[in-house]
């Protein structure tokens, strides 16, 4: 049996676990939080380092991207050190891949039109992947980056803006205390709705759910997410917001959805390399093998149902 353990900075109000079976084998999957606490999480990677087939990295990125580019987070180095025996990755392999495959098949099988839709990314350094797609898929997007991580409310709103301003910021924002950019902790159970003009200007709200969740408003209605690790929880509070849709690019497991390091995980512990290793072919390739698709789910009971045009079960791998 594969185990696999991400030990996330999020919350351990989060913590979930599920056992299935993926190309023939059991598989556990684990999702450990401390609280905002980076000592405890080099702790237990450590304790559990040879123990376990692959760790994911939660609640923190290794790098951020800017096209070409990769910037290390300095914070997520003693994760990274503290793992010597089992693989450590931080989920950015599938967000480069799985992300950009599900924008684009969703698009083009015309379950997520996006074609001069109005999309609201909340940071495309986080997810480079999926803004590349959005932009090819020809969506208005509006990169939240300043507004979400920095509190500047100045929208980006061209992938060369964001490309230019992340070759000035990145190098310096990456050296910062990570949770001055990002919520961890007892952070993410608040909700401060904030920003609530550009989350009605947007048809669909894509990107780290954290992000969403914290300044998302009461009224979402008729809204589209576009997002991954939502819990049973979050998608009742967001169907009382009155969101349309909810698309997880990750599987439904067991009444959540992981997030894309624990699922990155899983796949190298399969495949059996290291991260260095892994190539967009191969995390493509154990995609197809294990049959992953993403979730979509009406929240108000008119998206499409399963084996109609559009549901979930017609989005297998294109020949």
């Amino acid at each position: 049996m594969k185990r696999i353990v991400s030990v996330s900075l999020g919350s351990s109000s989060r913590n979930s676990r599920a056992t299935f079976q993926a190309a023939g084998e059991e598989v556990t999957v684990e999702r450990i939080g401390t609280d905002g606490d980076r000592a405890r999480a080099v702790a237990l990677i450590r304790d559990l380092d040879g123990t376990v087939d692959a760790f994911g990295m939660g609640g923190i990125d290794l790098y951020l991207v800017a096209g070409e580019r990769r910037y290390m987070i300095r914070e997520a180095r003693p994760l990274l050190e503290a793992a010597r025996r089992t693989p450590i990755v931080d989920g950015s392999g599938l967000k480069n891949t799985l992300e950009r495959r599900v924008v684009e098949r969703l698009a083009a099988r015309g379950v997520l039109p996006l074609r001069g839709r109005r999309v609201l990314l909340v940071s495309g350094v986080d997810r480079f992947g999926m803004a590349e797609a959005l932009e090819a898929a020809g969506s208005e997007t509006i990169y939240g980056d300043l507004i979400f991580a920095l509190g500047v409310p100045i929208p980006i709103r061209s992938l060369r803006g964001l490309r230019i301003l992340a070759r000035i910021l990145l190098p310096v924002l990456t050296q910062l205390p990570f949770q001055m950019l990002y919520p961890t902790g007892g952070k993410q159970e608040k909700i401060t709705p904030r920003h609530a003009r550009i989350f009605r200007w947007a048809d669909v709200i894509a990107g780290d759910f954290h992000f969403i969740r914290r300044y998302m408003p009461d009224a979402l209605s008729g809204k589209v997410i576009l997002t991954n690790t939502v819990t049973s929880q979050n998608v009742e509070e967001l169907r009382q917001r009155g969101v349309r849709t909810l698309v997880t690019t990750t599987p439904n497991l067991q009444g959540r959805s992981f997030g894309t390091n624990v699922m990155e995980a899983l796949i190298v512990a399969l495949a059996g390399k290291r991260w260095e290793e892994m190539t967009p072919a191969d995390y493509l390739q154990w995609l197809d093998r294990l049959g992953f698709e993403p979730r979509v789910e009406g929240l108000d009971g008119t998206a499409p149902q399963p084996g109609e045009a559009g549901s979930p079960e017609t989005l297998a791998p294109a020949n």
